[in-house]
């Protein structure tokens, strides 16, 4: 089976400015590096629902929600929802209904067995979204927003979401933490934005914060030691990722030494502890990466071994 690649027109239309990183050429460059390496023939192209209302209150409060449709200008102007980081434009709002609703159907394709892997190519991001906030470009947290559909709607009782975005997934973190369904694995530059997660004690919480010029060896080694072991044990039913891909070197949104390789070295871990536990299902969603010939290469890289080379 080949992977179901997941997207949707609105998510190019979001725009907080025109020197704003998270623009939507990110996705143009992922588009164009799919053709270019030959990894287009092997996808299934899929236009994402928008998730409905009740979807994204499965994680996030109903008040803030609200605040988010209100925020949402039905100009040209941009409303910014965090004094300066995160903003809305009038296609904002359609954007992040169809990002969340993308992890949902991928959930839903993975978990029905018409493909074995999706990656959900969408902006806004999620992960810095938490139950009643957002920032950090994100507005609703799509990767939970999936992983609660995953537990509610088809049952599961295991879901580890592995996120190796250079900042740590603070808002997925406070959405599970203590919910013992769900593994969260966050890597993280530390200290850095958003400053959270070197010191949380939850025991289905495994932070890994790293020094800044951590590279892939250094980084292999700390996930080999505290994420692997602790994810087998585990033996999720569905394996989800928040993939950010800006701890890359030529990414200069943070300080990590990263390369094409150590992506690729982990989504194969992955792979296969998916194949190992989970019926090698595997949804994967964007989250950073704002240096645009480093991210569509770090995305092909991910592609590839999600779609199976083990």
């Amino acid at each position: 089976m080949n992977l179901a690649f997941i997207s949707h027109p609105s998510c190019m239309e979001h725009r907080m400015g025109e020197h704003h990183p998270e623009c939507p050429e990110r996705l143009n460059a992922i588009g164009d590096r799919m053709i270019a390496c030959g990894i287009e023939m092997l996808l299934t192209h899929y236009d994402a629902p928008a998730a409905s209302r009740a979807q994204l209150e499965m994680v996030h409060e109903a008040d803030y929600v609200q605040h988010i449709i209100d925020t949402a200008p039905s100009d040209d102007s941009v409303a910014w929802v965090d004094g300066g980081d995160t903003g809305m434009n009038r296609h904002t709002m359609e954007a992040a209904m169809h990002s969340a609703g993308a992890v949902i159907l991928g959930v839903d394709l993975v978990m029905s067995d018409r493909h074995h892997a999706a990656f959900c190519s969408v902006r806004p991001p999620g992960h810095h979204a938490g139950r009643r906030s957002g920032g950090g470009f994100c507005l609703f947290n799509n990767v939970a927003i999936g992983a609660a559909h995953a537990l509610a709607h088809h049952g599961l009782e295991r879901v580890a979401i592995i996120d190796f975005d250079v900042h740590h997934g603070n808002g997925t973190e406070e959405i599970f933490r203590g919910d013992e369904r769900v593994l969260f694995c966050s890597s993280f530059q530390h200290p850095f934005y958003p400053n959270s997660g070197a010191d949380t004690d939850a025991p289905n919480i495994l932070n890994l914060p790293l020094p800044r010029l951590t590279d892939g060896a250094a980084f292999k080694t700390a996930i080999e030691q505290a994420w692997l072991p602790r994810l087998d044990d585990f033996a999720p039913e569905l394996i989800m990722i928040s993939a950010g891909f800006d701890g890359h070197i030529e990414d200069d949104m943070a300080h990590f030494n990263l390369r094409e390789a150590d992506f690729g070295w982990l989504t194969r871990e992955l792979h296969q502890l998916a194949l190992r536990h989970a019926g090698e299902r595997v949804v994967s969603c964007l989250e950073g990466g704002y240096t645009l010939s480093a991210l569509g290469r770090c995305v092909s890289t991910h592609l590839d071994e999600l779609i199976g080379h083990v």
